[in-house]
């Protein structure tokens, strides 16, 4: 059976399903598979007034925070955990640039679920008796319902409003060129991700054959229908790291963190030399290490795997 060829490059994957004002869901978590190169590419074409969900949104959300192009996230959290936090993400809602509202990671799943199935809300018991329930949302209306369970009136029951991104960012190990994607290791939010959004973008390590797929096809994650574009970037996920491939780049992530939390020109500088002035990710690879340093990643996580 012969599908579309959804291969792109990463400039015009983001012309074509990135806009001004689009609602960007993110893919992976922490420091693992993120779709970095589509994150740098949107920075460069400036696409502003964006809003992000996510669960556990990291550097990929950080970055676009602090290229003042957010304008509202919808998020369990946003933090490198081990790394600290995400300091433009932090300093944006503390001086009030940016909204936030709170979720948990697993209401922020519910919510996703409920896009995929195509209903209005989707009902959940996380989130009850915490102060996020406090207050409804300021710009968007209505967070939440909270109601009692129609067989048991006993029990409380919240309603947590679906989400349909305009598009998903998802970085893949492997897919082929009709959108098959294979994600190796943890698929965090993922899967439900793809297929509660109108477009869905995949950036992978590497692109393999339609054959090759089908001959192991029970390890495919998210199937060629749920898939806009697909495009080649070894590694893309870069600082973070994606299973099996590569490790993430500590010291990458530690400098990073350094530019984030100084701001300013610090911040600017880190932007303009990696991003603003990289043609390509290939060129922000180069700047970040080159080859040397990506063989002593994908050595590293040899030795874990």
């Amino acid at each position: 059976m012969n599908e579309e060829n959804k291969v792109m490059n990463v400039r015009e994957a983001v012309e074509k399903f990135v806009f001004d004002g689009a609602t960007i869901g993110l893919g992976g978590q922490n420091v693992g598979r993120l779709a970095m190169a589509a994150v740098h590419e949107i920075v460069r074409q400036g696409k502003k007034n964006l809003t992000i969900y996510g669960c556990n949104l990291s550097i990929n959300m950080d970055i676009l925070v602090g290229a003042g192009l957010v304008k509202r996230c919808e998020a369990g959290t946003g933090n490198l955990e081990y790394f600290g936090t995400t300091f433009c993400f932090r300093r944006a809602i503390e001086q009030g640039v940016m909204e936030m509202e709170d979720y948990s990671h697993l209401g922020m799943i519910s919510r996703f679920l409920a896009g995929e199935m195509g209903l209005p809300f989707m009902p959940t018991k996380s989130m009850l008796g915490s102060d996020m329930l406090t207050r409804q949302c300021k710009s968007t209306g209505k967070k939440f319902e909270l109601i009692r369970d129609p067989w048991n009136p006993d029990e409380p029951v919240l309603l947590l409003p679906a989400l349909r991104p305009d598009v998903a960012l998802i970085h893949a190990q492997r897919a082929d060129a009709t959108g098959n994607a294979v994600i190796d290791g943890f698929l965090a939010l993922d899967v439900e991700l793809a297929r509660a959004s109108k477009h869905t973008i995949v950036t992978c390590e590497e692109i393999i054959s339609e054959d090759r797929i089908r001959s192991d096809a029970e390890r495919t994650s998210i199937p060629y229908l749920y898939v806009s574009a697909v495009v080649e970037q070894p590694f893309g996920s870069h600082p973070a790291g994606a299973y099996r491939y590569y490790d993430y780049d500590a010291e990458h992530v530690k400098y990073y963190q350094k530019c984030s939390r100084e701001g300013g020109n610090a911040l600017e500088g880190y932007l303009k030399h990696y991003i603003r002035d990289s043609e390509t990710f290939d060129d922000y690879l180069e700047k970040a290490g080159g080859i040397k340093k990506m063989l002593v990643l994908m050595k590293s996580m040899r030795r874990m795997v």
